[in-house]
């Protein structure tokens, strides 16, 4: 996972940045709340709106009164702490309504720091509390809520509307939560859009580079991962990728500020029952563990049991007509059965373990909340929490626990992703065998020469070579003909023109230049390919035969009737723009093969390259089309490999493979009198009469 990050992550940085702040506005918001709600307990509903101990103002009885029972200094250090916390807080209605009130503002003020203010505070807290009941043995949180009642009751002496009071601390500070969530909602909306574009865009970037990755292997790359598997990697296992990416962002970060800032404001609160967070954290962490030991291996499994059933699937879908032919749909559900109940049964397995998250998570809330209540109620009792701070600790302790029970929910699908990040990467970090050169060679392209020089070929993985030895020249003008049996190496050999191999020894050359040493793109610009399995795409048959690029009609239709498919086209409604489905499964097999023929000659290339292109062919249409194909690519080089001798017995020149090698040249009577294989190859297809005719001559 962490090599795909590295790999692809760093044009999503700038995002990730403005995500990471937003994220951080929202813990600190979030993280407001609760103190914000702890204040209208405490202060807005239990203190009657009034938030410190010492007035804004006193009554000349109350002023004389603290002259009395404190020194003159006494009474300056009161006014400066006074002036010092108040200054900017005073309330104006007060000040307006009662000029003749003792507010001590028109003294100058001594700034004092944080922990003297505190003291002062304190110590003048007992005076009022003192002023009020006459005794002075009060324990700190009683001699608070004594100084409170004290002013207020000054507040009521001095003609304030305390319920009014009262009324708009609350409608304030609900306010200023409304307003913080609001704000929350909204950056969360914000957030939850950028992280949902680096996720999809990352996804976009994978699948490119995967299908990018894979239209540029050669054949064994390609064979080192099945089809079934490619497809699961580009579609399931980016898709896992990205469910991640997308909750990891908002989750991760805001889920590590959330649980910083909560411990930050628990310690601040009451650090006497955070022992009660560290039990509930530990057990959340215990549980994610074994989660994670026990699930992992099983999500790889699971995954390759995806493959498998994709496989199965695409076969039995691929192959439905053989299927029905040998009556084999029992064998084939049974088959799909197997692997389906494998995944079924991973799939349970781990959906039964996922389903304990929330039941074991609920208990340990639940078991955290009941210790908060049950120790907080002994320090309420006692008088050292006020009501208020106890709810905050609540929803602080809740804030830690959640956010991680939501690092444990990322941490739990951590590992099917790093999984499927680990399939990816093995896709795109495959080094490509077959590369373009350094410093490439410019390729010719007004000719069409083909050369092997002493080319030998192993398949990778192989015991022996594919091709030895071969060696052979077509020329421009010319057709080339390849034949042998089964397994001669017939496509290998075909295959190594256009670089789909490399030959392991010896040279391929094309208009005298190395294939090695041009361009993959240059080489295969002058090179018109018919493969051995004639396959259409998805589209219309303009699309299919226009499919080399920027193709005029006019030049489409000329292919079309070199490939002898005009007729079949003008058959159809739609002619040209007749839709074909997916593999051109809706046409004939003699017509797909027509149609891939068509492609490659609207390519209008130098060289041409039919792999047993004609094997779907009647007789007729072969011959029309072999005569067509003299008479308009009569300046191309062609290279034909067929099992017909009929296709191929016209060629200026034919080569003869058997087990790899060249085992004879030459043209259709001479390889008749001199090359047995030949001789055999067509005496299977020949009648005698036409063998005795071509062997009298």
């Amino acid at each position: 996972m962490i090599k795909l990050l590295r790999r692809y992550g760093k044009p999503f940085l700038p995002l990730f940045f403005i995500a990471v702040i937003l994220l951080i506005a929202r813990a600190a918001g979030e993280l407001t709340l609760p103190n914000l709600m702890s204040n209208i307990v405490d202060v807005g509903i239990a203190q009657g709106g009034v938030e410190h101990t010492l007035p804004q103002a006193l009554t000349e009885e109350s002023h004389k009164e603290l002259h009395n029972i404190i020194p003159w200094q006494g009474s300056w250090i009161y006014v400066s702490v006074h002036n010092s916390l108040f200054e900017e807080r005073v309330d104006p209605e007060l000040l307006e309504r009662f000029p003749n009130a003792y507010s001590f503002l028109t003294f100058d003020t001594y700034q004092f720091d944080e922990e003297q203010i505190e003291l002062t505070k304190e110590v003048f807290a007992r005076y009022f509390a003192q002023m009020q009941y006459g005794s002075q043995h009060f324990d700190p949180l009683a001699t608070h809520q004594l100084a409170i009642s004290f002013v207020r009751a000054e507040y009521e002496r001095l003609g304030l509307d305390m319920d009014a009071h009262q009324m708009n601390y609350v409608l304030t500070t609900g306010g200023w939560m409304i307003v913080i969530a609001l704000g929350s909602i909204t950056v969360a909306i914000l957030q939850g859009l950028i992280s949902a574009r680096i996720a999809t865009g990352l996804s976009r970037k994978l699948r490119k580079d995967i299908f990018s990755k894979v239209t540029g292997f050669n054949n064994s790359e390609y064979n080192q991962f099945s089809t079934a598997s490619l497809i699961t990697r580009c579609t399931n296992d980016i898709n896992q990728v990205q469910q991640l990416m997308a909750i990891a962002i908002r989750i991760v970060i805001y889920s590590r500020l959330l649980a910083i800032g909560g411990i930050l404001m628990v310690l601040g609160t009451d650090a006497s029952m955070a022992w009660a967070i560290a039990v509930a954290i530990g057990a959340i962490v215990t549980f994610i563990a074994l989660f994670i030991i026990i699930a992992t291996p099983k999500f790889k499994i699971m995954q390759k049991l995806i493959d498998k059933v994709n496989l199965v699937t695409r076969e039995g879908l691929t192959g439905m007509m053989v299927i029905r032919a040998f009556n084999t749909q029992d064998h084939e559900a049974k088959r799909f059965d197997g692997v389906n109940s494998k995944l079924r049964k991973t799939a349970l397995f781990l959906a039964r373990l996922g389903a304990l998250q929330m039941p074991t998570i609920s208990l340990i809330m639940g078991f955290t909340n009941i210790l908060i209540i049950w120790f907080g109620g002994i320090s309420i009792n006692q008088g050292s929490l006020q009501v208020g701070d106890m709810m905050a600790f609540i929803t602080y302790t809740m804030f830690i626990v959640w956010s991680f029970i939501m690092l444990a929910f990322v941490i739990m699908m951590l590992p099917r992703a790093t999984v499927a990040a680990g399939r990816i990467m093995e896709v795109v970090s495959t080094e490509n065998e077959i590369l373009d050169p350094e410093r490439p060679m410019l390729l010719p392209k007004t000719k069409g020469y083909v050369e092997f020089r002493d080319v030998s070929f192993k398949f990778p993985g192989a015991v022996g070579n594919a091709l030895d030895g071969v060696s052979f020249t077509a020329s421009q003008g010319e057709m080339t003909a390849i034949v042998g049996s089964t397994g001669a190496g017939k496509t290998a050999l075909a295959n190594l023109i256009p670089r789909f191999y490399d030959a392991t020894e010896g040279q391929v050359l094309v208009n005298g230049v190395d294939v090695k040493d041009v361009t993959q793109h240059d080489l295969r610009e002058v090179i018109g390919y018919v493969p051995q399995k004639a396959l259409l795409f998805s589209g219309t048959i303009e699309s299919n035969i226009k499919y080399a690029g920027d193709i005029d009609d006019d030049v489409m239709e000329k292919a079309a009737r070199i490939a002898q498919a005009s007729d079949f086209i003008d058959e159809k409604t739609d002619k040209f723009v007749e839709e074909i489905s997916q593999g051109g499964t809706n046409v004939s097999g003699g017509q797909r093969q027509r149609l891939a023929i068509a492609r490659a000659v609207a390519k209008n290339a130098n060289i041409y390259i039919f792999d047993d292109s004609f094997s779907a062919l009647d007789y007729k249409t072969d011959a029309n089309l072999r005569a067509a194909i003299k008479e308009e690519l009569g300046e191309a080089t062609l290279i034909v490999i067929a099992q017909r001798i009929n296709t191929i017995k016209n060629a200026e020149q034919i080569i003869v493979l058997d087990e790899g090698k060249v085992v004879g040249i030459g043209q259709h009577r001479e390889l008749l009198k001199t090359c047995d294989v030949y001789r055999q190859i067509a005496s299977s297809q020949l009648s005698t009469k036409e063998m005795e005719r071509y062997l009298g001559e």
